[in-house]
């Protein structure tokens, strides 16, 4: 039976525009009333596991009691105040407890909005550091089929036409390379050398392990650290985007510790305050900050946000890291690895999925059929799930996990269970 629109659902159609969809295609929006803990509940009461946190944000938790505590004691003494010539207690303290868990070289926090702001921020930063040094350097390298972000810098440095084929006029100048793998690591490995060798490449951003939007794609430590190494070696700038990636999701509280050779600047969002409220930093090292640092005005970094380090965000952040240091959450995110293993293992041999892989709470593969990545059958995808009470966006054919950190084993078991049937009967 088709479902009847609700109010909120009928006044939706009349005023907003969503991101990501066709309207004319997907006319309605389905109203979620609540959240709690994993579970999103409609207006009719049919409750949904959350199985990619929405969107990878609310890793404690949907509305986390400690965290909400946390922020309306904030509320009451400091709800905003300019961050250009003010400080306060939250930002303070989140940087202390940032530095102390990023990767090693971090130690220096800016705050913007939003992840792909927050990638704007460090391109910008990468270019005025060789501007500020009086050298030009005006390119960017970046991974094919990259996602960084919706901005025009970000959108600069992805490689997703479908987001950005109506300004690729309007971009900045990119020299794009493949992801590393154990069959082309000596073509990528040389093409990078032959482009930071014509000295114009002022940074590289990347984002490590995992390429989210390009459907999970995930690639080895190893070979990214070679990138890496050459470009230290070189001189140019590495930009980790952690967006997707950091607090916790890839086992360690950033996928950049997996790798040995650290980034000079670090964009971190989503996770970042828990899903709770927008707010985005871009970190970076000393040696980044101080090209900043002189007498002259125009060497100073003038970019700014009227929310920037707004003391709610800061305190919803703060919480989040209290929260990820606990025991109970690194228990429960070796919980969720071995779990995701443990079903891809049953999947092993089964010609109706390929490209099986997980790495800390991600979980992917593909189903062994060709689709296009927006359209009828995708949608048929997320109907199925939706209809079984498992919010899950497949991109194309790849079925991916990223729950919450606090799942229960019989929510697991329940997404598991629904993947096993949606492979069955779509393949």
């Amino acid at each position: 039976m088709k479902k009847e629109l609700n109010d909120i659902e009928l006044r939706d159609k009349k005023h907003l525009w969503h991101p990501l969809i066709q309207h004319k295609l997907k006319p309605n929006s389905l109203a979620i009333e609540r959240a709690e803990n994993c579970i999103l509940y409609d207006f009719e009461g049919k409750q949904y596991i959350d199985g990619i946190a929405s969107w990878y944000t609310c890793m404690y938790g949907h509305c986390n009691p400690y965290i909400i505590k946390k922020v309306q004691e904030q509320m009451t003494k400091l709800d905003q105040i300019v961050f250009s010539g003010f400080t306060h207690r939250p930002a303070v303290e989140l940087s202390e407890a940032l530095i102390e868990i990023l990767p090693k070289g971090q130690n220096r926090i800016f705050f913007s909005d939003n992840g792909s702001t927050s990638v704007d921020i460090a391109i910008k930063m990468s270019l005025q550091y060789f501007h500020n040094k009086g050298v030009n350097k005006n390119k960017v390298i970046c991974f094919e089929d990259a996602f960084h972000g919706d901005t025009f810098g970000a959108m600069s440095v992805s490689g997703l036409s479908v987001y950005n084929g109506a300004f690729e006029q309007y971009l900045l100048t990119v020299e794009r390379i493949d992801v590393p793998t154990e069959k082309n690591k000596e073509q990528v490995l040389s093409k990078f050398v032959e482009l930071i060798k014509k000295e114009d490449i002022c940074s590289f951003i990347y984002e490590p392990l995992v390429q989210g939007a390009a459907a999970m794609k995930m690639h080895k430590a190893s070979l990214l650290d070679e990138l890496l190494k050459i470009a230290k070696e070189h001189g140019v700038i590495c930009i980790a985007d952690e967006v997707m990636t950091g607090f916790g999701k890839t086992g360690t509280n950033f996928a950049s510790d997996h790798i040995e050779t650290k980034p000079d600047i670090i964009c971190l969002s989503k996770s970042l305050t828990a899903g709770l409220v927008p707010m985005a930093i871009t970190s970076c090292s000393e040696e980044i900050y101080l090209a900043f640092y002189d007498d002259q005005i125009k060497k100073g970094f003038f970019h700014g946000h009227t929310y920037s380090a707004n003391p709610i965000a800061c305190t919803a952040a703060l919480s989040a890291i209290e929260l990820l240091k606990t025991k109970e959450i690194q228990d429960n995110i070796k919980f969720i690895n071995k779990s995701h293993n443990l079903f891809l293992e049953k999947l092993k041999g089964n010609n109706k999925v390929k490209n099986l892989r997980c790495i800390g709470v991600i979980m992917a593969f593909e189903l062994n059929m060709e689709m296009d990545r927006y359209g009828n059958i995708r949608d048929r995808l997320f109907n199925f799930f939706m209809d079984r009470g498992v919010f899950i966006r497949p991109l194309g054919n790849t079925l991916y996990l990223l729950p919450p950190f606090t799942i229960s084993e019989k929510q697991l078991a329940k997404l598991y269970d629904t993947l096993t049937l949606c492979i069955q009967e779509f393949v």
